[in-house]
């Protein structure tokens, strides 16, 4: 179906592409059941949903082969951090998905995968993750010289955003736009939660949800940081007058197929049969039973926000049908709706000490009394909710049953690839920099006139500097740039630099975009660029980058590793007040600048700054007293990060090592 555009009738417009999720292979045989025009899905390593199942190469080659029979596309998502050790398997994994499985196209994160892809020839597209931030009009252009074939758009964008992204959308480079499941409470590629308090990276794919758990403050216990799902419904149909925007994409790795193939057949409805308004109806009853969280528009109207964040909600993955009734020696379940046998329950909570699973084992009228007999020793307290998460349903389990018989059969094992990532070594000229240290504040009045200084430039901040101390200053950029942000942020960049400033941190690869004669400056690529690997360092080298500061994810070897192979010199953080998370929202129930609790007794605090909530924990990052290793190593920038700590908030003193001891999962 081809649909015109009014405001353009010279232009025809390409239906996008509906995008299925599939992270295992039921969902990825639903997602073909279902006619999505893609599917994306995960390995077993370097995929950003680990606790999905994922694939093996050999589970993939007939999945795929039997999705090119049917002209849909698979992707492939290996999009998460690389570390130093990574790049030779990730290369081998490449290597061999390119000869066997032959994907469409590879969502990624981590640049060492541009280099990758060109080393072992892939053939495919390349897809820029969400992780990647991508978030202003400029950093398109840039992207484009990286050969990058689409961009997956930030959830937070609203309507507006994001035709201001299309309308800088390069030639040959399209667009993609989440419109159905989870949403993240960080901005993606800027949480660090998860890694902070156990060393789980939701970079590498291993988050452990810690924004869905309850926390306290002022005697209240919430979930405070807990997301509805978002759900464009027949909101996408505005979207269809845009032909940057390529691909519908419906979030959902760890869902079942049920999920799966409903979500995919209601934006199918809408996308083909969006003005007819009992196709719009069914669209929407399909997406009221795919047994997700409540749903949420979120920013796309700007006229009409919606906060995703209902403390006084449920906000547990599945469809809400009950609470726990009875006595905890009798519980029983009065459901909202029917039941069916076989028919999957999730009981409160993952973070709940009483959490379970129970499956039902008979029919269950709406309004019915069902007796569960729980296996837990803990028992669920009363009017604990329970969720409605999977349904095994006849129709769809014989329509999977028919496409799994038709896979081909493929032999056990595929040849191991001897690929061997090639990593240029350009690191003469950088050692002869002096080791310094850099103190990062916010404001510049609180400057020691003995310390090199770093302050962070924000599109609200006016720094009235004497020319003198401008010279010296290193301005760091934010960690996301939001379209409506990007001219105001770019005046103050060139004020700065008529001022004689040539130093600066930028906090996303893309910001380099912003300078139009990046040689004659002095830009390092800051700490949230999340640079873990030195075919990364590579990538910065050839765009103009003059150094980099290294992921604080990393644990104590891969800092040992980083410099010794690399075309840059590199900064660490050596101490900070690190934050959790980035977002764009915060509950309306919840206080900035005032202390919250954790489940555990850690305390934090919330800061607004510019248009994002910084997410704080009371104790730093602080390996003041590995410095003398990393000079050795090679580190030549020594950062600290100094915030300052709202008065109710009592630090902590606890080592602060981080990932240092740890292996970075």
């Amino acid at each position: 179906m081809t649909i015109i555009n009014q405001a353009l009738p010279s232009k025809t417009i390409s239906p996008p592409a509906i995008l299925a999720p599939a992270g295992n292979k039921a969902s990825f045989l639903a997602a073909l059941a279902a006619g999505a025009d893609a599917v994306y899905c995960g390995l077993k390593s370097f995929s950003a949903r680990m606790e999905a199942k994922n694939f093996t190469i050999n589970e993939l080659i007939p999945l795929t082969h039997l999705a090119h029979e049917k002209n849909i596309k698979v992707y492939v998502a290996l999009n998460t951090l690389l570390k130093p050790g990574d790049l030779d398997i990730a290369g081998k994994i490449l290597d061999r998905l390119n000869r066997y499985v032959k994907p469409d196209a590879l969502i990624i994160q981590d640049m060492a995968f541009v280099q990758l892809a060109r080393q072992t020839g892939f053939k495919g597209e390349l897809h820029l993750s969400t992780l990647a931030n991508v978030s202003f009009q400029d950093a398109l252009k840039l992207i484009k010289k990286l050969e990058i074939d689409k961009v997956v758009l930030p959830r937070e964008l609203n309507i507006d955003e994001i035709k201001a992204m299309a309308s800088a959308c390069p030639e040959g480079t399209g667009l993609e736009v989440f419109v159905h499941g989870a949403l993240c409470y960080g901005v993606s590629g800027r949480c660090y939660w998860s890694s902070f308090l156990g060393g789980k990276s939701g970079l590498r794919g291993r988050c452990v949800q810690p924004c869905r758990r309850r926390y306290t403050q002022k005697g209240q216990t919430k979930r405070f940081f807990s997301c509805m799902d978002l759900s464009m419904d027949v909101l996408t149909k505005v979207l269809l007058s845009i032909p940057e925007i390529k691909t519908w994409k419906i979030e959902g790795r760890k869902k079942g197929p049920h999920y799966v193939f409903y979500t995919v057949e209601a934006y199918k409805l809408i996308r083909d049969h969006g003005k007819d308004p009992a196709m719009k109806k069914q669209a929407i009853e399909l997406l009221a039973n795919a047994y997700g969280r409540t749903g949420t528009h979120y920013n796309f109207l700007p006229q009409r926000p919606q906060n995703p964040i209902d403390v006084d909600g449920q906000t547990g993955s599945g469809l809400l049908v009950g609470k726990i009734n009875g006595s905890k020696e009798k519980p029983y379940i009065v459901p909202r709706q029917p039941l069916m046998a076989d028919d999957l329950l999730r009981i409160g909570y993952e973070d709940d000490s009483w959490h379970c699973i129970h499956r039902i084992t008979k029919y269950v009228p709406k309004r019915g009394k069902f007796f569960l007999k729980l296996s837990s020793p803990q028992k669920p307290g009363q009017e604990a909710p329970i969720f409605l998460t999977n349904r095994k349903e006849k129709w769809l389990e014989e329509k999977l049953s028919d496409l799994e018989n038709k896979l081909i059969k493929t032999p056990e094992t595929v040849s191991i690839s001897k690929f061997h990532a090639k990593i240029k070594h350009k690191t003469a000229a950088w050692k002869k920099i002096k080791p310094f240290e850099l103190y990062v504040k916010r404001n510049p009045a609180t400057i020691e006139q003995t310390h090199t200084a770093g302050i962070w430039i924000f599109p609200e901040n006016k720094h009235k500097l004497s020319k003198r101390l401008a010279l010296k200053i290193w301005w760091w950029l934010p960690p996301v740039i939001w379209p409506e942000d990007e001219a105001k942020l770019k005046h103050l960049i060139d004020s700065a630099i008529k001022n004689g400033s040539k130093n600066f941190v930028l906090n996303s690869p893309w910001q380099i975009a912003f300078f139009t004669n990046p040689k004659t400056m002095n830009l390092w690529a800051g700490p949230f660029c999340n640079i873990a690997n030195t075919m990364a360092v590579n990538i910065l080298f050839n765009l103009g980058f003059s150094g980099a500061i290294v992921s604080p994810e990393l644990d104590s070897y891969d800092f040992m590793q980083m410099p010794q192979n690399s075309p840059l010199p590199l900064g660490i953080i050596i101490s900070a007040n690190w934050p959790l998370s980035i977002s764009r929202i915060l509950s309306s129930k919840f206080k900035t600048d005032t202390a919250f609790t954790s489940p555990k007794g850690e305390q934090g605090w919330v800061k607004k700054y510019g248009a994002d909530f910084w997410v704080y924990p009371n104790w730093t990052l602080d390996i003041n007293s590995k410095k003398e290793e990393l000079e050795n190593a090679g580190y030549r920038m020594f950062a600290h990060i100094i915030e300052p700590v709202p008065a109710n908030v009592s630090m902590k003193k606890r080592p602060g090592l981080w990932n240092w001891n740890l292996k970075l999962k």
